[in-house]
C-alpha cells in the first residue's frame, strides 16, 4: 500500500512527538502544543479543529474528576482510612496487602496520584517503624495506585479517553463499571502477586533514604556565641545573614538569650552580645562563618537539637511533587526564610543527603525537603508549593472533616452517571460545583486541583489522533496489524495490541498512548470485521499498566526518591506485574467482551 503525502507528514509529526516525550527536555504538555500546531500548519486539521480537543468531553471529564478528588481530600475521606491503616502489624506481608489493596481501591474512584499522595506517608511511617527500607512498600503502593485506575471508567484518564472513543465507533459509550470485570480482575491479580511474591523484589535501600534518620541534623547543629567585640552587636539577624550570603551556607534556626530560647528568630530581631546562635552548617562553613562575623564557637550542651522545635516550632520532610512550582529552583531564589519565615535545613535526593551547598542547588522532583518553622508557616508553605509531607514531625495539617456530605455528592454524581441520567462530563462537572457551594473546596481549590499539564495535553493530542485516522495512518497502521493477525488467533491480536500500548505507555503519558492507539485499535478493528470492544479494551488497559519506568506515570516518579529507587529498579517488579497483567486481561477480554 502506498504511504501519501499527508500520511508521511502525519507520521513524521508523531515520531518527532515521541521522540521529544522520551527526551525529556521539554515538559510533555509543551511538547503536545507544539504536535497541535504543526499538524495545523501543515494542513492536517482546519481551525475549526484545532482547538477543539479541549472542548472534548474527555478531557472536561478529566478536570471535573481531579476537582472531586480534591474534595474528598479536603473533607478527609482517605486521611480517615490512613488513620486505621496506620494500626496495621509489623508483618511485611500484612503492610503490603493492606496498603496496595486500600490504594487500589482508592484510586478507582479518585485521582490515583491523589490517592497515592495521601497514603505514602503512612506507608513510609510503618516502614521506619518496623525498622525496614521504605523501598520494600512504595514501590508496591504505586503500582496499586495504576492497577486500581483500572477498575472504573473514572479511575485513570486512558479509560476516561477509550470511553469516547468508543462512542465515535459505535454510538454508545463504556459506562462507568463496564471496566470492571476485566480491569478488577487485572487489579486483584496484580495486587495478590504484589502480596505473595512481587515485594521481594523490590530493591533494599539500606543507606541514608532508607533509615530513621535520613537528616541527622544534630550532626550539622553548632551552637556560636556572639561576644562584645564582634561588629553585629546591634544588627539584625537579616544583616548578618546578607553578610554570610554567597561565602557562606549556614542557616540560623535558633537563638539562645539568658536561657529563653527563641526557635526561628525573626530576620529582624537585634543581635545583643551574649547571644547563642544556633547554627545548620557543616564544619567547614562553621568555621568561614565564625571568621567572617567574630563569633565565638560555643559547646552544646544537648538541648540544640532542642532548640529545633518548640510546641509551636517544628520539623518536617516534605517531598517536591510533579506539580510543585519548586522544581527548578534554587534555595536562595525561593526566599522561603524571607517571605515565609521557614528555614529549609537540608535536601536529600535519591535517597541520600545532599553535600552539595543548598543556596546555589536546583531543586527536582522526588527531591527531599526538610523544613522547619511554626506549624502555620510550614502548613502555608505546603499548600502554596504543593509539597507531600512524609515524616511529620510535631507538625498537623487537620482540618474540618465532612466525610458524609463529600461521599453522598460523589456517590449521587457515580449514580447519576452509571444509569445514564446524565452525561458523564455533566455529572461529575455538576458535582464538583455542588462540592464549591457546600465548601467542601474554596473557588482557588478549583484550579490548584486541576493538573493543567494533562488538560492541555489531552486538549492538544486529541487533533493529533484525529489526524492520524483522517489521513488514513491509524488504517496504515492497522493494516500491518492486519497482516500478522492472520497468521494468529484473535487473542494473539489483541495481546499484540495490549502490549505494544503498554511498552508505549512505559515512555510517554499514559492519556497520549491511549488517544494515539486508539485509532488504531478501532482501524485493525474495522479490517477484521469484528466488534471494536476488545481492542479499545485493550488499548484501555496497556495504557494504564506501565510499571517498567519512572517517567512513564506519575506515581512511579513520585515515590523514586523517598524508595532511594534508581531508574533501572522499575523493571525487576514492573515486567513481572505487566505480564501478570497481560496474562490475565487477555482471557477476560475475550470472555467479557467477544469479537
Amino acid at each position: 500500500m502506498a504511504i501519501s503525502f499527508d500520511q508521511w507528514l502525519v507520521f513524521a509529526i508523531l515520531l518527532a512527538t515521541l521522540v521529544l516525550f522520551v527526551w525529556g527536555r521539554w515538559r510533555y504538555d509543551l511538547v503536545a502544543i507544539a504536535a497541535l500546531l504543526a499538524v495545523y500548519i501543515a494542513g492536517l486539521v482546519s481551525s475549526e479543529q484545532v482547538f477543539a480537543g479541549f472542548g472534548h468531553p474527555a478531557v472536561i471529564t478529566v478536570a471535573a474528576v481531579l476537582v472531586l478528588s480534591r474534595g474528598l481530600m479536603n473533607a478527609g475521606v482517605i486521611d480517615s482510612m490512613s488513620r486505621t491503616l496506620a494500626k496495621v502489624g509489623n508483618r511485611v506481608t500484612v503492610q503490603v496487602v493492606t496498603l496496595t489493596g486500600i490504594v487500589a481501591i482508592s484510586s478507582g474512584f479518585m485521582n490515583n496520584v491523589g490517592a497515592l499522595a495521601l497514603f505514602m506517608p503512612v506507608a513510609i511511617w510503618l516502614s521506619r517503624k518496623s525498622g525496614r527500607s521504605p523501598s520494600v512498600l512504595l514501590m508496591p503502593l504505586a503500582f496499586g495506585s495504576l492497577l486500581g485506575g483500572l477498575m472504573t471508567m473514572i479511575g485513570t484518564p486512558p479509560n476516561i479517553i477509550i470511553a469516547t472513543y468508543r462512542a465515535q465507533a459505535n454510538g454508545t459509550a463504556f459506562q462507568m463499571f463496564d471496566f470492571l470485570p476485566v480491569g478488577g480482575g487485572v487489579a486483584l491479580a496484580g495486587v495478590a502477586f504484589i502480596t505473595l511474591v512481587g515485594w521481594r523484589l523490590t530493591p533494599r535501600r539500606d543507606g541514608a533514604g532508607s533509615s530513621e534518620n535520613l537528616f541527622q541534623i544534630e550532626d550539622y547543629i553548632s551552637e556560636v556565641v556572639v561576644p562584645e567585640k564582634s561588629k553585629f552587636v546591634g544588627q539584625t539577624i537579616y544583616h548578618l545573614t546578607s553578610k554570610l550570603e554567597g561565602d557562606v551556607e549556614a542557616t540560623i534556626v535558633g537563638l539562645v538569650r539568658q536561657d529563653k530560647h527563641i526557635p526561628v528568630p525573626s530576620w529582624h530581631q537585634i543581635i545583643e552580645a551574649g547571644d547563642i546562635l544556633v547554627v545548620e552548617a557543616t564544619p567547614e562553613d562553621l568555621k568561614s562563618m565564625i571568621d567572617i562575623a567574630d563569633l565565638e564557637l560555643a559547646e552544646c550542651k544537648g538541648d540544640c537539637k532542642a532548640t529545633l522545635g518548640s510546641d509551636d516550632i517544628s520539623v518536617i520532610e516534605a517531598v517536591i511533587t510533579p506539580e510543585s512550582p519548586m522544581a527548578g529552583h534554587t534555595a536562595i531564589g525561593l526566599n522561603l526564610r524571607r517571605i515565609h519565615r521557614v528555614n529549609l535545613l537540608s535536601v536529600a535526593r535519591q535517597g541520600e543527603r545532599l553535600k552539595t551547598r543548598l543556596g546555589r542547588t536546583r531543586l527536582v522532583i522526588g527531591d527531599i525537603l526538610l523544613l522547619q518553622g511554626s506549624q502555620e508557616s510550614l502548613q502555608s508553605v505546603i499548600k502554596q508549593y504543593r509539597l507531600l509531607p512524609l515524616a511529620e514531625r510535631g507538625l498537623r495539617l487537620d482540618q474540618p472533616k465532612k466525610v458524609l456530605p463529600a461521599v453522598g455528592i460523589f456517590a449521587a454524581a457515580m449514580a447519576l452517571a452509571a444509569l445514564n441520567v446524565l452525561p458523564v462530563h455533566v455529572a461529575f462537572t455538576g458535582a464538583a460545583l455542588v462540592m464549591v457551594l457546600v465548601g467542601l473546596i474554596s473557588v482557588s481549590q478549583i484550579y490548584d486541583g486541576i493538573d493543567w499539564p494533562i488538560i492541555i495535553l489531552l486538549g492538544a493530542m486529541f487533533p493529533l489522533g484525529e489526524a492520524l485516522e483522517s489521513t488514513g495512518g491509524a488504517e496504515l497502521i492497522a493494516g500491518q496489524l492486519l497482516v500478522l493477525s492472520h497468521h494468529f488467533s484473535p487473542a494473539v491480536t489483541v495481546a499484540i495490541l495490549l502490549t505494544a500500548t503498554m511498552m508505549l505507555s512505559n515512555v510517554i503519558n499514559n492519556a497520549a498512548a491511549a488517544v494515539l492507539m486508539a485509532p488504531i485499535g478501532i482501524s485493525l478493528a474495522n479490517g477484521m470485521g469484528v466488534s471494536v470492544d476488545p481492542l479499545l479494551m485493550a488499548v484501555a488497559v496497556g495504557a494504564s499498566c506501565a510499571f517498567m519506568t519512572p517517567v512513564g506515570h506519575q506515581s512511579n516518579a513520585l515515590v523514586m526518591a523517598p524508595g532511594g529507587y534508581r531508574f533501572g529498579d522499575y523493571w525487576r517488579l514492573g515486567l513481572p506485574v505487566s505480564i501478570v497483567a497481560i496474562v490475565v486481561a487477555v482471557p477476560l477480554i475475550m470472555l467479557v467482551w467477544p469479537l
